[in-house]
């Protein structure tokens, strides 16, 4: 019989919140920073050291923090998901989606995929609704000071975490089992029981590998800022695009309705096999 577990995965930044959560608090308030600037010196270390850009953006939160005397602390990044403002009616879309999921005899979970900051969403009002969130994290020193990164999640390593939820392996530290070898019919989360909604380029993999897969990608656009999506769309690397708006009864929520509902008659069909 098929799986009736249904994976919904997001990315974070600009998916479900307006833009990278480090803008909100992090740059502005703790470094005194303008955000623009912020990210040029990121694109300028990572071309200097012909290095990967989210390793270089972890290393200068730290360098920057560490120039301030003010060394990264956990519990001050998870203070500040506090201030992370979210596209219209993210707050209260988790509870809808399971309450409609529910009704078909689904078991939807929520996962988030993100380059951002597990810290800074584990301190949000959304928190509380993913299963579990792959993103970037530090490792801290016995001081309490983020030191190393515990995590990179760059845009082709996201797709990792797709085949962690499809073998329900979700322990990031057990690369034997996510590599090993499972039948199709055993494994947790089918591929076509997946849902992924992004926001871009950095998400094409993680789109893509859904999409081909048998699954379902929405790339979602920030008002008339559709550009992006219209060309992915376009391009065929996504099923569809949407406003980043998640209110009740909106777009986005007739069109993963609509989804859910057409896994659930799949898998009705397919118990009769």
């Amino acid at each position: 019989m098929k799986s009736k577990v249904v994976a919904m995965m997001y990315d974070f930044d600009k998916t479900l919140c307006t833009k990278d959560m480090q803008e909100f608090s992090f740059i502005p308030e703790y470094l005194g920073m303008d955000a623009k600037e912020f990210w040029k010196e990121v694109i300028t270390f990572t071309n200097q050291e012909d290095m990967d850009p989210i390793l270089a953006y972890l290393r200068v939160m730290i360098e920057k923090s560490e120039e301030l005397n003010k060394p990264i602390k956990r519990d001050e990044l998870v203070k500040m998901g506090k201030s992370i403002e979210f596209f219209a009616g993210v707050e209260t879309w988790f509870e809808r989606m399971n309450q409609y999921a529910g009704a078909l005899g689904i078991e939807l979970e929520h996962y988030v995929i993100s380059s951002g900051l597990t810290e800074i969403v584990e301190g949000t009002s959304v928190y509380s609704h993913f299963k579990r969130v792959y993103a970037c994290e530090f490792l801290y020193n016995r001081e309490g000071n983020a030191y190393w990164p515990k995590l990179a999640v760059n845009y082709t390593a996201k797709t990792q975490f797709l085949f962690r939820i499809n073998k329900g392996v979700l322990d990031i530290a057990n690369d034997r089992d996510v590599n090993s070898y499972l039948k199709e019919e055993d494994r947790r989360v089918p591929f076509e029981n997946m849902i992924y909604i992004g926001d871009g380029i950095t998400d094409v993999p993680c789109m893509k590998l859904v999409k081909e897969y048998g699954g379902h990608s929405i790339v979602v656009y920030d008002g008339e800022q559709s550009e992006i999506a219209t060309q992915l769309y376009q391009d065929g690397r996504v099923n569809f695009m949407m406003e980043a708006n998640y209110m009740e009864n909106g777009q986005a929520e007739e069109l993963c309705k609509s989804i859910l509902r057409l896994i659930s008659a799949r898998n009705t069909v397919e118990g009769y096999r």
